[in-house]
């Protein structure tokens, strides 16, 4: 932070000196470019940060200048007022603009939005209260004690100051937990989910940041031309204020600037060369996604990462440290029934999926669930967890009937899993992995973003220690500021446990933890599983090593077809005869045998709190 400060403190001098160097027409330009900058910023928090596909930018633009334009000349509102009320208007328009977001992702909400746009369009060009095709003119000039804003220079100052807040907050949201939480949803919204995320509000939150940076932008906009017309807030605007962000780097607010205000400058080079020009920017654009998808900004990153390659990736050279275990609790609360499966059925169209399975979890127990591959092991954790809905049945966690409960809800309630296949967020450090688990407030804290910044800046310092906390604990520290991507398989597998167990959950559902590890590995994952229960966290879990269910789990349901075939004590199952038809055969039983004699047996009652075995 400390090396940052020189370099912010030049930008700033910069910044208040350069209108002494510029004529009028060009000081024009620059303004111009920081109110696109001021767009591709709000683009940039819902399109590159949260992942939401926005292209109704131009009309919370237009919402902005057009509010301030009809409050003023039409209702006679001073522009400060008309400001405040067109900055409120543009916000519930972005709000509005979000709903389909709940629905819909990809292209599809990309195509919604858009649609919303030319609605807006089309409104201002033919209705009378914007003027039509001809627009608003007379807007007055912003007036602040002792300044004549009626001078671009000075309205220059205006911007300035507008926009370096703008980007501040920006970045004061990407770099706390808001913004881990967006990029998380960005990365993997259904692993986001899982780790408490609530999904729906953070689409929405995208939204109105984009909303509320537009509205600015289209404020400043009118008290700058202090006229407005439908072609500024054209489709054609939209997609090259989409090519700034592409081309600057949507990832990176920054590189969003950067883009806006290079382009910016660029088509007034080229004003003369226009039909060329935006054939060039398309052109620019496709290169751009084909050889740069991180645009400018990403550049360094790119070049950063290609030359750890060549040295060979000192990250996957860095140590794994051993796993510190839990300290044993007793907790004379617990109580039988932890988790209660009863009669659940989930069938998908033609396909019976589950079929009645029922299944009692106690607090303190490691339960095993196995069964052949499309035996409906997953699809129940699915249901447990919230990511289906059983089509008949009941589900009860801790007490409380959650059969229709979503992920994040569930995960606020004490529920954590892991994937069958790893479900890292790939563009987020180990760090910041473990940092959204770990993060356990409800989204409609946001107003402190507003309103009480120290508050969330003490909230982020506590987060940061106890994530180290974590990452010492799990042998993690040496890869905390490593993509997860880098690292070696084994490494990741235990990152996913790392950052299910930063949710400080009561059930954890681990979905086969031990695939694709290695006989040391499996070794050491025995011993995490039973610090964790020792811990006092119940552990339920899915495998297909038959050796490690039988010599880790107390209990073990084996299903079959979507049904439960066989449930008792590990010896128990082995013997049944349905398990060695159906599930084992002859010949896998006696591999099963070895198996779980390779694996050290452990009294299963030796490292459990005591209410649990009683």
């Amino acid at each position: 932070m400390r090396t940052r400060i020189p370099v912010i403190g030049a930008i700033a001098v910069a910044a208040w000196a350069l209108p002494y160097g510029l004529g009028g027409y060009t000081i024009h330009v620059v303004n111009i470019a920081l109110i696109y900058a001021l767009l591709a910023i709000g683009m940039g928090l819902a399109m590159g940060i949260s992942g939401q596909i926005n292209l109704a930018q131009v009309a919370f633009f237009g919402v902005g200048a057009y509010g301030v334009a009809i409050l003023t000349t039409h209702s006679g509102y001073g522009f400060w007022a008309a400001a405040v009320l067109a900055l409120l208007a543009t916000v519930a328009i972005g709000l509005f603009v979000g709903i389909p977001a709940l629905r819909m992702q990809s292209h599809y909400l990309g195509i919604v939005t858009l649609g919303l746009a030319l609605g807006f369009i089309n409104w201002i060009t033919n209705a009378h209260i914007t003027g039509g095709a001809d627009g608003i003119s007379g807007i007055p000039v912003p007036t602040l004690p002792g300044i004549d804003l009626s001078s671009e220079y000075l309205y220059y100052y205006l911007e300035a100051f507008v926009f370096a807040v703008g980007l501040a907050f920006g970045l004061f949201v990407v770099h706390t937990s808001l913004g881990r939480r967006l990029r998380a949803m960005r990365d993997d919204s259904l692993a986001a989910g899982a780790m408490g995320a609530e999904i729906p509000l953070l689409r929405m939150t995208a939204f109105l940041l984009a909303s509320f940076y537009g509205g600015l932008a289209g404020i400043l906009y009118g008290g700058l031309i202090r006229y407005v017309a439908p072609e500024t807030f054209s489709i054609s605007n939209m997609f090259i204020l989409l090519a700034m962000v592409v081309i600057g780097g949507r990832r990176s607010l920054v590189g969003c600037v950067i883009g806006a205000i290079g382009l910016t400058l660029v088509r007034e080079w080229l004003s003369d060369f226009s039909t060329y020009a935006q054939l060039g920017y398309g052109v620019v654009v496709v290169l751009m996604v084909v050889f740069a998808p991180t645009g400018l900004a990403g550049i360094p990153a790119r070049l950063r990462a290609l030359h750890r390659r060549r040295r060979g990736g000192d990250a996957t050279r860095a140590e794994l440290r051993p796993f510190t275990p839990y300290e044993p609790v007793e907790d004379s609360a617990q109580q039988p029934g932890l988790l209660r499966v009863e009669a659940v059925t989930k069938q998908f169209r033609g396909l019976r999926a589950l079929d009645e399975v029922s299944l009692t979890v106690d607090a303190g127990e490691i339960r095993g669930i196995v069964g052949p591959n499309g035996s409906g092991k997953t699809t129940l954790f699915n249901v447990i967890s919230g990511f289906y809905r059983a089509t008949s049945g009941t589900v009860r966690f801790a007490g409380g009937d959650t059969t229709t409960a979503r992920p994040y809800a569930l995960s606020l309630s004490g529920m954590a899993r892991t994937f069958q296949n790893l479900r890292l967020f790939g563009q987020l450090t180990v760090r910041e992995n473990i940092l959204v688990a770990l993060d356990r407030s409800r989204t409609r804290a946001i107003w402190r973003y507003a309103l009480w910044q120290p508050g969330v800046i003490a909230q982020e310092r506590r987060l940061r220690t106890e994530a180290d906390e974590i990452l010492e604990r799990y042998g993690l520290g040496d890869f905390a500021e490593s993509p997860p991507a880098s690292l070696p398989y084994g490494i990741q597998r235990r990152i996913e446990i790392a950052r299910a167990m930063a949710a400080r959950p009561r059930l954890l559902l681990l979905d086969e933890p031990a695939a694709g590890l290695n006989g040391e590995e499996v070794q050491q994952l025995v011993g995490i599983v039973r610090s964790i229960r020792s811990g006092g966290t119940t552990v339920v879990l899915i495998e297909h090593n038959m050796g490690l269910v039988m010599s880790l789990c107390e209990k073990v349901t084996v299903l079959s077809s979507g049904r439960t075939i066989a449930e008792g004590t590990p010896r128990e199952v082995v013997a049944a005869p349905e398990v060695i038809e159906a599930y084992l055969g002859d010949s896998e039983l006696s591999e099963l045998r070895l198996d779980q004699e390779s694996i050290p047996q452990q009294d299963s009652t030796q490292d459990r709190p005591k209410e649990a075995t009683s």
